[in-house]
């Protein structure tokens, strides 16, 4: 199910340059979808979920994976500049301050570089909002949120300046998952 909005993500981060850093790369799903000329990093809070990708990475032979890390979406251990892509696959909605985690991939990004999330998305008006608020407890307990907006990223990057928003791309099924990008000035 999620395959779809996966191949996007590293396509689209991969279409940026080589040099692509992954936030909340978990157990390691998007990583085999990077092509070999690629020169990923993956964070992500849990230990045991970068055991797992560790030992994907090694069964797998994924060589364009050049390390995997323990760390915070909002204090990154990386020089300003650093990467080409800042990949969200599917975690954006899950960190306790996604501005701040957006904030901190603007800093390593390289100018002209692109933040790319894969996520759900909630509608701000109409009918699908409104389903959205209905379902919103069940979605909650399985880990993700429909009262992210597409509009909170717009506001995000009005409000800093150096960024500009893509429209949303519809990835399957049915267009529940959105692949959005973000693109630095420069």
């Amino acid at each position: 199910m999620l395959a779809d909005s996966q191949q996007k993500l590293a396509s689209a981060a991969s279409a940026c340059g080589p040099d692509i850093l992954e936030v909340g790369v978990g157990t390691g799903l998007v990583l085999r979808y990077y092509p070999p000329a690629a020169r990923v990093v993956g964070v992500d809070l849990s230990e045991p979920m970068l055991q797992k990708a560790v030992a994907k990475v090694v069964g797998q032979r994924l060589s364009q994976v050049r390390g995997l890390a323990a760390m915070d979406a909002c204090r990154l251990g990386f020089p300003d500049q650093r990467f080409d892509a800042v990949a969200f696959p599917f975690v954006i909605t899950l960190v306790p301050d996604p501005e701040g985690a957006l904030d901190e991939a603007a800093r390593v990004l390289r100018p002209g570089g692109e933040i790319v999330i894969a996520s759900k998305l909630g509608a701000d008006s109409g009918a699908q909002a409104a389903v959205e608020a209905w379902i919103a407890p069940l979605v909650k307990a399985i880990g993700w949120s429909s009262t992210f907006k597409y509009s909170r990223l717009q506001s995000w990057a009005n409000k800093r300046g150096d960024f500009t928003v893509g429209k949303p791309v519809n990835c399957f099924p049915a267009g529940f998952f959105k692949l959005v990008r973000l693109k630095k000035a420069g």
